[in-house]
């Protein structure tokens, strides 16, 4: 499990962002060209917001042939109807490097659990490539390897088997190890000479025609400052890279792990608040550590090629009253965006349960994460049921749409002139709880000089329990409006309160998706002048 960011950032913020912001802003007018930034990102990728489930969990989500799991298909196809493409889905994790394949195994997938209540290892058969054809169809899969075990050929029997079980218009990935950087002392060097040679050998042994494999797979946080001892012998994508593990060319991606919080342990369960998530400050400060790593990966691999290949808000499967809230709504909608706005292609929102080997001194115990966006079966934490955060993606989705020529950029707080986020001690008056993105359709005629649309956030925490009138914010968008008293349609993210739990009272355009499918009329709001009010703890959609 990954560090929270640099242990001189996190003191020195929680005493600043564990304050209520009694000064908070009532309006915030932007101001600035309306024209496509320099720091605007890459074209967004349509599968910008992804999955990854955990491997010895997989079938209690996505079901099997005889019993496949409806809420699931439903919550994945409300994405890929909405931009035309699938959310990949990763399955991996750390069950991923305890993963085997038995060829005559009758069940689909089989986890050994010990007399402790360990899961120890898990088996696959035949039926389990079954299971994942039940994903939305053109649905591209990236499987995890075993790398733990250093048993080379357990490892391509598992990539055999897919090849085989999936159907041949499947698109496919691989990756061999789980976080190796936690495990028998991997350093850059001989990660790299093993990592590159197994690559190789299953390309060659599979007949790959193309790059098949994500490379890295790591979890620890880059170190700051980036000159800091053992910064630069740290194993990740770039050190990978660097040491040989594209020597053979079979590398097409790279993927880094991140987890802003944990509750692994005692001392970091105490800052992993509702307050500290939300927050657009500690956020950015905390992606912002990727941004050298993004930028080396890219010049090498290309425009796509790094990814966010498995996230979630807090390590050891999330923490009650904050993972499973509408407040974690609102920090997966500011993280996908923000790492949008960094060049990285995809996220993949990571979903399973507890694991007992995971640390011995963690939070939860049994059950399946309460960081996840759904339950797709009933487990020792609740009923089937749809959790607030999936309202996010559908955000992500609706705003991406269908078109293909999309660029972000950070509005507001906006950047400093070494790309990284401005900080209230830099000029945001609203202490990280106020977001503006810009999004430009570059194929369009006036494209490049006006944003066709925008997402204002307002992160200020407001509980369903507080019995003050909520407080809103008034955004001024009109500079960047080509007329500013041309209309435009609003959509909102709501719920009565950031500490809400449920999904029948999260609402995306008025619809809230408790059941998996849209229930309600959908609400439109037309409006001209270029303000917009958005309430605390709440997200705006501005199509232009």
């Amino acid at each position: 499990m990954p560090r929270i960011f640099s242990e001189c950032l996190m003191s020195a913020a929680i005493s600043v962002f564990l304050l209520p912001n009694v000064f908070a802003l009532t309006n915030l007018k932007l101001s600035g060209s309306p024209s496509l930034p320099s720091t605007a990102s890459h074209t967004l990728h349509p599968a910008l917001g992804s999955f990854s489930i955990e491997t010895a969990f997989f079938e209690e989500f996505v079901g099997n042939t005889t019993s496949p799991n409806v809420l699931t298909k439903n919550l994945l196809e409300n994405l890929k109807n909405r931009t035309g493409t699938s959310a990949e889905v990763r399955i991996g994790g750390i069950t991923a490097d305890s993963t085997y394949w038995n060829a005559s195994q009758e069940a689909a997938l089989f986890n050994f659990i010990d007399a402790t209540g360990a899961l120890r290892n898990t088996t696959i058969g035949p039926g389990f490539w079954e299971s994942v054809k039940l994903l939305p169809e053109g649905t591209e899969v990236t499987v995890t390897l075993d790398l733990h075990d250093l048993n080379y050929e357990g490892a391509l029997s598992v990539a055999e088997s897919a090849v085989n079980g999936l159907d041949s218009s499947q698109p496919y990935l691989f990756e061999i190890g789980n976080e190796p950087d936690h495990y028998l002392s991997f350093i850059p060097q001989n990660y790299s000479a093993i990592w590159s040679t197994w690559a190789k050998n299953i390309s060659d042994m599979l007949g790959f025609a193309a790059p098949r494999f994500q490379v890295a797979v790591t979890v620890e946080d880059p170190l700051w400052p980036y000159d800091a001892p053992g910064a630069s012998s740290q194993l990740d994508c770039v050190s990978a890279l660097a040491t040989g593990a594209n020597s053979e060319g079979v590398v097409r991606t790279c993927s880094e792990h991140t987890y802003q919080y944990s509750v692994c342990d005692p001392p970091r369960t105490a800052v992993a608040t509702l307050p500290n998530l939300v927050n657009h400050t500690r956020l950015a400060m905390y992606l912002d550590l990727w941004q050298p790593r993004i930028k080396s990966v890219r010049e090498q691999l290309g425009s796509h090629s790094f990814l966010i290949g498995e996230y979630n808000s807090i390590s050891c499967s999330g923490k009650d009253g904050v993972s499973n809230t509408f407040g974690q709504a609102l920090w997966l909608l500011d993280t996908t965006l923000y790492a949008a706005s960094l060049n990285v292609s995809r996220l993949y929102i990571h979903q399973g349960g507890p694991l007992a080997l995971q640390s011995s001194t963690q939070l939860n115990h049994g059950g399946l994460s309460l960081y996840n966006l759904w339950y797709p079966v009933q487990n020792m934490n609740g009923p089937v049921k749809v959790f607030p955060s999936y309202s996010a993606y559908l955000f992500v989705a609706e705003t991406l749409g269908h078109s293909k020529t999309l660029k972000i950029a950070n509005i507001y707080p906006g950047r400093q002139h070494n790309g990284s986020s401005i900080t209230t001690a830099l000029g945001d008056m609203s202490e990280g709880q106020l977001v503006v993105y810009g999004f430009w359709d570059t194929e369009l005629p006036s494209g490049n000089e006006f944003p066709t649309k925008f997402v204002l956030l307002n992160l200020e925490i407001f509980n369903q329990t507080q019995t003050i009138p909520r407080p809103t914010v008034t955004f001024d968008i009109s500079d960047f409006l080509k007329n500013p008293q041309q209309p435009v349609t609003v959509r909102r993210l709501s719920a009565p309160g950031a500490d809400i739990k449920e999904a029948d009272v999260t609402t995306w355009a008025g619809q809230n998706f408790a059941s998996g499918v849209a229930v309600g009329q959908l609400v439109e709001e037309q409006m001209a002048g270029g303000e917009i009010i958005v309430q605390a703890s709440e997200g705006v959609l501005v199509v232009v």
